[in-house]
């Protein structure tokens, strides 16, 4: 995904503000921070306690509870000092005279919920420069100063300064609300990773929607705060990582973090930024559904742990190492290497991002120069280095500080002013509730096997209904490596095969088809130049992968080894001709058709009929532990002839229906 303008590193360097990079968020008045933060009243402050942050004993509840306590006076004293230097320094924007250039607009602001999944309206004014001051790949900006809604006087000169930006090709309305839900939810899980208390925090930009319903066609925007500082990307929509130590180590665990505690469910990448403030992300999820189409499902997954090696911060919040092949940790490990020894980072590779609105920009970032900088000297009369840490906490989130969204307005304020509403009780409930609702799973194809054990001895039976994202990701990971995703368009079939592997532990039906075919010497269209030397050994893999597949629904695994029970070909050595188990694959497959509601099945391989057909032949010969029942076979032989009829096959209903007559006579003798 493309980023313009619009995060800070709070290091208070001052550069040019027409670069779109630098400015201050310190010309706004005491009543715009508490109309976009909300700031703790005195008699709000909870009485002092000892609590132990640093223990990882109790619940996610509990390390937020503590985390929260701890940090809440601090962050109410950084806040009220804060405040007093916002207001000496100067408006970075000043001499783009916006408050006496521009005309005040009113416009309808929209901002999501992610706690309460709705949307919220009041009205603001607004003042925004005709022409953008920056561009993207996909977006242009603008600058904007926004009045407070507290603000009884009409004072432009304190207005907050904003970055409005709008999609230069022209896209659904809907796409500027999906983006903001799909930022609010990704910062509902920065603040579900704040609760582990991790080495450093991480908040994501607070974004809302405007509309100037007074323009023609009421035009929308995305509206966020304009800080200063450079701008960063540290991991990408398509497995792209900034190397830098001291700089990659927070995005890349928050986004393995938000993988196991989402249950496999999601992942929130395309990390960009300045320090742990983000902006601009993506999710992909299990499906591929929802939040656009770069939503890559878990390719884009798949894409984030081809280049991600767990480090001090994952490990530290105890996630699992992802499974790679050593010659993919070797590559990763070079990688490393060769940029840290690099003047430049490298742009992403995006051959497999989706064709949606959001793309990887394709800007090489020099950090060197970045990295290199030593804090500039203090203006005077300033503190830099103490406001620095009041801005920082003031972007830490916590259950008092409203960043997940700005709750809902009240017009009990006197003279007609909009106040918001903060239900504390309310939105800690549903914190808990939707922290209590994640299923936390491990990444390591180990722990995934036991779960998956478990789950089967528990319902004794295999789900064909649970699929293991997992094991996706492995299978996509094979697919990326078959082709030379990673690199240079050369296969790296070997890495491939591994995944392959994976995914086939992971009981993922495709994975388990494609490893029993490769075993057992049959065609195969996945990794169709993979081949293995034949062996016993081998055949008896091929057998059990395929056992596998047919327990977990698959039809024509299911036929492969009702024929291989019948004849004893293909079956290995460790199984032997069994019609018993013969049979029951054949009705096995009979009814995975009846259940898709195709009784006469005139589109597979193996009709119905046949499988009918060759089940009587069965019973009305017995053996290899099957009793002969003429009865039944002479059932089975008319039911395939009805099937047979019933798809036209005429000749050969008749041949079924004298079969039929045949075994009922055997049996009346």
């Amino acid at each position: 995904m493309e980023s313009l303008q619009g995060v800070s590193n709070y290091n208070g360097r001052t550069t040019d503000p027409e670069s779109g990079r630098c400015g201050h968020v310190g010309q706004e008045t005491t009543d715009e921070w508490n109309d976009e933060i909300g700031l703790l009243m005195d008699d709000e402050m909870p009485p002092n306690r000892e609590i132990n942050l640093n223990s990882k004993e109790g619940t996610a509840d509990d390390l937020q509870g503590q985390s929260v306590l701890h940090h809440k006076q601090h962050r109410h004293l950084s806040w009220k000092n804060a405040l007093k230097k916002a207001k000496s320094l100067p408006d970075p924007w000043e001499k783009f005279h916006i408050d006496d250039s521009c005309p005040t607009e009113v416009a309808v602001r929209h901002r999501y919920n992610a706690m309460k999944k709705n949307w919220v309206q009041d009205e603001v004014r607004v003042k925004m420069e005709l022409l953008p001051f920056d561009q993207g790949a996909m977006r242009e900006c603008f600058r904007l100063k926004k009045l407070s809604n507290f603000s009884k006087h009409m004072n432009w000169k304190h207005a907050a300064n904003y970055v409005c930006k709008r999609y230069i090709d022209e896209v659904r309305r809907n796409v500027y609300f999906d983006d903001v839900r799909l930022q609010m939810d990704a910062k509902l899980w920065g603040e579900e990773y704040n609760r582990y208390n991790p080495p450093k925090k991480v908040d994501i930009f607070q974004v809302c929607v405007i509309e100037l319903k007074d323009r023609e066609g009421s035009p929308l925007f995305h509206l966020e705060h304009f800080i200063e500082g450079k701008y960063i990307k540290y991991n990408s929509n398509s497995g792209y990582v900034l190397q830098d130590e001291t700089l990659r180590c927070t995005p890349q665990a928050f986004s393995h973090f938000t993988f196991e505690r989402s249950g496999h469910q999601l992942i929130v990448v395309d990390i960009q930024g300045v320090g742990d403030l983000y902006t601009d992300p993506q999710i992909h999820t299990s499906d591929g559904e929802d939040y656009g189409e770069a939503n890559l499902g878990p390719r884009g997954m798949a894409l984030f742990f081809s280049s991600h090696k767990c480090n001090k911060i994952c490990h530290s919040l105890e996630l699992s190492q992802f499974d790679l092949s050593t010659k993919e940790m070797n590559r990763i490990d070079k990688t490393l290497e060769n940029i840290q020894d690099s003047s430049t980072i490298v742009k992403s590779m995006d051959d497999c991002t989706s064709p949606g609105h959001r793309k990887i920009s394709s800007v090489i970032f020099d950090m060197t120069e970045y990295l290199a900088q030593s804090p500039p000297p203090s203006p005077a009369g300033s503190e830099p280095d103490s406001f620095r840490s009041s801005l920082s906490s003031s972007y830490e989130l916590s259950r008092y500080s409203r960043q997940i969204s700005e709750p809902e307005s009240s017009s009990s304020e006197t003279e007609g002013e909009q106040s918001d509403v903060f239900t504390e009780n309310e939105d800690e409930d549903i914190r808990k509730s939707f922290a209590n609702g994640l299923e936390h799973k491990a990444s390591s194809v180990f722990a995934e096997v036991k779960l998956l054990g478990d789950v089967r001895m528990k319902h004794r039976r295999r789900s064909q209904n649970s699929v293991s994202v997992l094991g996706l990701v492995h299978l996509e990971l094979a697919k990326c490596n078959e082709i030379g995703r990673f690199t240079n368009n050369e296969p790296q079939m070997e890495c491939a095969v591994f995944h392959l592997e994976q995914a086939a532990a992971c009981a993922v039906l495709p994975a388990l088809i494609t490893m029993a075919e490769i075993n057992l010497q049959l065609p195969h269209d996945a990794l169709a130049s993979v081949t293995i030397q034949e062996s016993e050994e081998a055949k008896n893999r091929g057998v059990d992968f395929m056992l596998q597949a047919a327990h977990l629904g698959d039809r024509q695994a299911m036929v492969y080894m009702a024929k291989a029970y019948e004849t004893g070909s293909g079956l290995g050595s460790l199984r032997e001709c069994s019609w018993v188990e013969a049979a029951k694959w054949y009705q096995n497959a009979i009814d995975v058709v009846y259940e898709n509601d195709d009784p006469q099945n005139t589109l597979f391989t193996d009709p119905n009929y046949v499988l009918y057909a060759k089940q009587a032949y069965l019973y009305q010969q017995g053996g290899h532990g099957l009793d002969k029942q003429p009865q039944m076979a002479g059932e089975l032989y008319s039911a395939a002839g009805d099937l047979a009829l019933a798809a036209t096959k005429g000749k050969l209903a008749n041949k079924y229906f004298a079969l039929a007559e045949e075994a009922w006579a055997e049996e009346d003798e």
